[in-house]
């Protein structure tokens, strides 16, 4: 037996950490790699306060990686499940950094997000025909093509909207049979347009869900079903922040926020952060990686906690991960993770507990700022308990921005603003910078400075 034990991709503190980690398993053949590269910089292990804070770091730490010369394409960000994208893909669109996703889409073009956005936008705005039309028979109601065709041809006729026209179907013959189903629906779109009235984000959505019939029809698709049904909690997520950060919430600013994000940097760049799952990565190597989540129920994965086979398989991809790096590498997790619209306080992965303290630099993000958290506790209909946490942290900018001021940005440099706009606590800046054009940015996230 000749073992392949020498590694040309990665320095020797990555290797030596992967060792370590790898060695908890007892299903596998004895191999320790080793480089000539030299040690390299120690991993570093960072514990942040939550995804968001996480995803921040992430987008600071590639913004000064380009300042000192690096490529976008020099990083990688692994997951362990799509779902985790979303708080990432927010934070890199504030901060203006152009990414890409290897074997999935991005959060908002996934099909079972735009469906729920659609039906959203019907229930603020019934008259919005294009995207009535999307979710008329999503889930399966028994509306073909037919009795759209024929209800879109009353519409043109009449001048009514095809919401109208579906309210009064039982007046038309050609959509005669199909009245009392039609009825149900947009009966159904003015319920959830009165629960939209008096907005609490998680009990709407909760009711929108059911109601509509829609995590039913996941739950029937098996395993497709189970990551989609991910992607909706992620998008409940999304919903119940939005409610927290904006002054009065309501529904129409939730779709118009959403509107900004997917608007926010749609030029098509050809230098990329690349994004991936872990499995994706498998035989890939980037200068410097950020493996997220490394947290106990996050990864590994709380069905592995409870299965030493399946373990075993979590700390291979954790294996996987750590040696897709060439010099740099991130682990980072959060002390309170809402994923899936449920907030979570999970201990380290025991994964980066795993790497001896002489290969990596710990630093606890919660530890240090425990003491200037203050939470509050409000009871809601139904029993539910709204709990509301605030730092005492030193405030963001208070600067406000106009078209024709002039600012400084660490990596894109020098600009000129051509528009802004206020957005959930934060101003969207487009501005027009010398050395890389036009750009679209979160004025907290980009640290912007007024010349």
């Amino acid at each position: 037996m000749v073992r392949l034990e020498q590694n040309y991709r990665s320095t020797q503190n990555i290797l030596s950490a992967a060792n370590e980690v790898i060695a908890h398993n007892t299903e596998r053949k004895g191999k320790n790699l080793w480089t000539s590269n030299g040690d390299g910089s120690k991993i570093t292990v960072r514990r942040c306060i939550d995804e968001d804070r996480e995803a921040e770091f992430i987008a600071d730490k590639v913004l000064e990686g380009i300042g000192k010369g690096a490529k976008y394409s020099d990083f990688a960000v692994l997951y362990r499940m799509h779902a985790q994208s979303n708080s990432l893909e927010k934070a890199f669109m504030r901060a203006g950094v152009p990414y890409k996703i290897i074997g999935g889409l991005r959060f908002y073009e996934r099909k079972e997000i735009k469906d729920l956005l659609a039906y959203m936008s019907v229930i603020e705005n019934p008259a919005d025909n294009l995207r009535l039309e999307r979710i008329i028979n999503e889930p399966k109601r028994g509306i073909g093509a037919t009795t759209l065709a024929a209800a879109e041809h009353i519409s043109d006729v009449t001048g009514m909207s095809l919401f109208e026209v579906f309210e009064h179907a039982d007046e038309y013959a050609d959509i005669y049979k199909k009245s009392a189903v039609l009825k149900d629906f947009t009966d159904m779109i003015k319920s959830l347009g009165e629960a939209a009235e008096d907005f609490d984000a998680e009990s709407f959505f909760d009711e929108l869900c059911e109601k509509t019939g829609y995590t039913e029809m996941l739950h029937a698709q098996g395993l497709e079903g189970e990551t989609r049904l991910e992607n909706v909690g992620e998008l409940k997520t999304n919903l119940m922040k939005y409610q927290a950060e904006a002054e009065n919430a309501e529904l129409s600013g939730f779709l118009e926020e959403v509107a900004l994000y997917t608007d926010l940097d749609r030029m098509e760049e050809s230098e990329s952060v690349l994004m991936m799952t872990l499995h994706s990565a498998k035989g890939l190597e980037f200068e410097n990686v950020f493996v997220i989540g490394a947290e106990e129920g996050v990864f590994p994965g709380m069905q592995a906690i409870y299965d030493m086979t399946e373990m075993e398989e979590e700390r291979r991809l954790a294996y996987v991960g750590i040696t897709r790096a060439k010099k740099n590498l991130y682990l980072t997790a959060a002390a309170s993770r809402m994923i899936f619209g449920q907030t979570n306080h999970n201990r380290l992965s025991r994964f980066a507990e795993e790497i001896p303290e002489e290969y990596k630099d710990f630093f606890d993000e919660s530890e240090s700022r425990r003491r200037n958290v203050s939470y509050h506790f409000e009871e809601t209909s139904g029993g539910k308990v709204h709990i509301e946490k605030t730092y005492s942290e030193a405030p963001k900018s208070g600067d406000t921005y106009r078209a024709g001021d002039a600012v400084w940005h660490k990596v894109f440099g020098k600009g000129t603003v051509l528009s802004a706009k206020a957005m959930s606590g934060d101003t969207l800046i487009e501005i027009a910078f010398e050395k890389v054009g036009t750009k679209k940015l979160m004025a907290n996230f980009a640290k912007l400075k007024k010349e």
